[in-house]
């Protein structure tokens, strides 16, 4: 099916899956990393799901993967925006049934976001990996910042002190709550995690057989969280793999990290997929003292703030904002 011919790869092929929703130019250069790696022996296929983007997009994406004679890369178009975790669920389906008429069907379903390149070698190391670990049911890949720079981080379970932890943001506080942290900074060690980030996350075909898929009910943010729980209450592992490595230009899809985000408020629904996440796995008593904690934990830091007469950093009515939609506003579906 492709060619061995730079180096001997592990018999393990990979269906990537991109959701789009507006990103198109984005999509096609992350398309033309994953060529190199295929042009480099890498058994990868490629499922792009447009997730009604109405921008020309899917077209874009089409003439593109025509132009460049990409045909290991196909274009599948959802009718709605149903969020990440749906767009996600559209392309396994998609990868799955096509391996069942592929001589080689995927060992594993790698997820990327629109806004990622990936680095050479990334494709054979994260096979490598995934054949020689069979308990590993999700691998995150090592990240690196649009400059360049390593962003080495696997995550803990959100939970009340780490909440606190986050909302406090200050470094006393942080080494006394290190063990409750939500990020771990990794050591370049591959170790097993919590959860890893959705920007760049492979997931085992024998899981995803197991029926294991994202919870629709996130339109975007936590559902790689709620994933990885989940995952693991089926019994699978969790893993960081430093050696894959992917770029990440983080915010270029959303827009509610990178440099700028600071300047916009942050969406609706980030607090809806919060909410969401603590009262599905914990509660609603659990998830009232998450947010009590991190309410806390603000007011402390914009008291700080004040009294070091620091510039704002943070985004516009963030805490007015997590009230109502985190706390307050009622939920839909």
């Amino acid at each position: 099916m492709i060619g061995r011919a730079f180096r001997r790869e592990p018999d393990f092929p990979i269906d990537v899956v991109i959701v789009n929703y507006r990103t198109g130019p984005l999509v096609v250069d992350c398309l033309a990393s994953l060529d190199a790696e295929r042009r480099s022996g890498a058994l990868l296929r490629a499922i792009v799901v447009d997730n009604d983007s109405r921008d020309g997009s899917a077209q874009l994406l089409q003439a593109a993967i025509i132009r460049e004679g990409w045909d290991w890369a196909q274009v599948v178009c959802s009718p709605v925006n149903g969020g990440f975790g749906s767009g996600c669920n559209l392309g396994i389906e998609h990868a799955l049934r096509g391996g069942e008429a592929q001589e080689e069907p995927c060992g594993a379903v790698w997820l990327l976001n629109p806004d990622t390149r990936v680095m050479p070698g990334a494709a054979h190391a994260l096979a490598t990996f995934m054949a020689a670990t069979p308990r590993a049911g999700i691998v995150g890949t090592a990240l690196l910042q649009a400059d360049g720079a390593p962003w080495p981080y696997a995550f803990r379970f959100p939970t009340v002190l780490g909440e606190l932890e986050r909302a406090l943001r200050w470094g006393t506080a942080s080494r006394l709550l290190a063990s409750h942290a939500t990020a771990r900074r990794m050591d370049g060690r591959a170790e097993q995690a919590d959860w890893v980030s959705g920007a760049s996350m492979a997931i085992r075909r024998d899981a995803l057989q197991g029926g294991l898929r994202f919870d629709e009910d996130y339109f975007l943010y936590y559902e790689e969280t709620d994933f990885c729980r989940s995952a693991r209450a089926q019994g699978w592992q969790c893993w960081y793999a430093p050696r894959p490595t992917v770029l990440h230009v983080a915010g270029q899809s959303t827009g509610v990290t990178g440099k700028d985000a600071h300047a916009r408020r942050v969406p609706g629904y980030w607090f809806a997929s919060r909410r969401r996440y603590f009262r599905k796995n914990h509660g609603w008593a659990y998830a009232f003292a998450a947010d009590l904690a991190w309410v806390a934990g603000h007011c402390v830091h914009l008291l700080k703030q004040r009294l070091r007469r620091a510039p704002r950093e943070d985004p516009p009515r963030l805490l007015s904002d997590f009230v109502w939609f985190g706390m307050l506003a009622p939920q839909r579906r």
